[in-house]
């Protein structure tokens, strides 16, 4: 019989430092941090700071959350090192830009190293069901724990990016378009990330559920008020918390389905033992989906008809050019290559898009939306 996975939800309406902290320190309370974080680890902070964004784009982890965080680990007698990997070359300029643009050089203050080497290694994932080595940034693999400190969020393309699709920024960065050509496909790219976040093992995951991100997260949503905390020793379970809040059914995210295949994780939110408050108690029910969310119908259609049916009823990006400056982030990004700029503007080839939404997640202006077909819309 599977041990009770126990989730920490908790009341928390603004990013106010103190309060923040009060309610963070109780969950560590509860959830028993000190038997995980003694004296003397090197713990790895593993913050969401997917691209240069500021705090209230609802992008990032909020840095009053990191700081607090920090704050609690280096009460325990840690050492800090706050770890990620965005989007883009894994270089120290980069970060540097991040780190300032996001407010998470405040971590420094309380204690925090803000970490700047951009070298990598191999992390074997001997459990892995369909990707058994990763390359992973120095300091996770270095680390003797790790802490997940995510963002409510969703995603265009798994759904849910909370604390296990979080993980996936410990690949550097230029590496990640690899990991989307080998698994194309949603259900394998969300095995792939299961496997990636049982082989890093995080000690104990956070979500920044404050402030949320509704729509065509992971970065081009809008920012939704929800008002919560919620933690466990389990990146799983506090995923499945969230299916709670978001309205979302936990099957359809195909990382979470993976870890209940597993036996990681229960198979509903009923089943979670709540040392808080149940995440039920912080549900929006009008929480705006992304436009990518799957339609189930495909799956009774006769099976010559699904791959094209999927490929009509998947929504594909769309460049609204007379906004594009041409950067090249997107074309950066682009796992199959298929973005090119000429004149100054970005052009899609979509005979080879695999629909991954890399490009939606990394322009900087925001100006690649997703779209379906009017057909399946609703």
């Amino acid at each position: 019989m599977r041990e009770p996975v126990e989730v920490c939800a908790s009341a928390c309406e603004a990013y106010d430092y103190e309060a923040v902290r009060a309610v963070l320190a109780e969950q560590f309370r509860l959830l028993k941090a000190e038997e995980l974080i003694r004296p003397g680890m090197r713990v790895a902070v593993k913050p969401n700071l997917v691209t240069r964004s500021a705090p209230d784009e609802c992008a990032v982890t909020h840095p009053v959350v990191l700081c607090a965080v920090v704050s609690l680990l280096k009460e325990l007698g840690a050492s800090v090192v706050i770890a990620e990997s965005p989007g883009g070359p894994y270089t120290p300029a980069l970060l540097k830009g991040i780190y300032e643009h996001s407010g998470c050089m405040k971590a420094a203050e309380y204690g925090a190293e803000l970490n700047l080497d951009c070298t990598w290694g191999e992390l074997r994932a001997p459990e892995a069901k369909l990707c058994r080595s990763f390359s992973v940034i120095t300091p996770l693999l270095e680390a003797d724990a790790i802490v997940d400190v995510c963002k409510l969020k969703t995603h265009c393309m798994m759904g849910l990016s909370a604390a296990v699709k979080n993980l996936f920024g410990a690949v550097p960065g230029l590496m990640k378009p690899e990991l989307h050509c080998r698994f194309p496909q949603k259900d394998a790219f969300g095995t792939m990330i299961a496997d990636l976040c049982q082989a890093l093992h995080p000690v104990l995951s956070i979500v920044d559920g404050i402030t949320a991100m509704e729509g065509n997260g992971p970065t081009g949503g809008r920012p939704r008020h929800v008002g919560a905390l919620l933690a466990s020793r389990s990146p799983y379970a506090v995923d499945l918390a969230c299916t709670e809040i978001i309205g979302m059914v936990p099957e359809t995210i195909p990382p979470l389905r993976a870890a209940m295949e597993r036996g990681l994780c229960p198979r509903t939110a009923q089943e979670l033992v709540w040392l808080c408050e149940p995440a039920s108690r912080f549900a929006v029910p009008d929480f705006l989906q992304p436009e990518s969310k799957s339609a189930d119908f495909i799956t009774r259609l006769p099976k010559f008809l699904q791959p094209l049916a999927a490929r009509l009823a998947t929504p594909s990006p769309q460049i609204r050019t007379a906004e594009c400056v041409g950067c090249g982030k997107c074309a950066e990004s682009c796992p199959q290559h298929t973005i090119t700029i000429r004149d100054h503007k970005a052009v899609i080839d979509y005979s080879n898009c695999i629909r991954c939404y890399c490009c939606h997640e990394m322009c900087p202006k925001h100006v690649i939306d997703i779209r379906r077909l009017s057909l399946f819309r609703h």
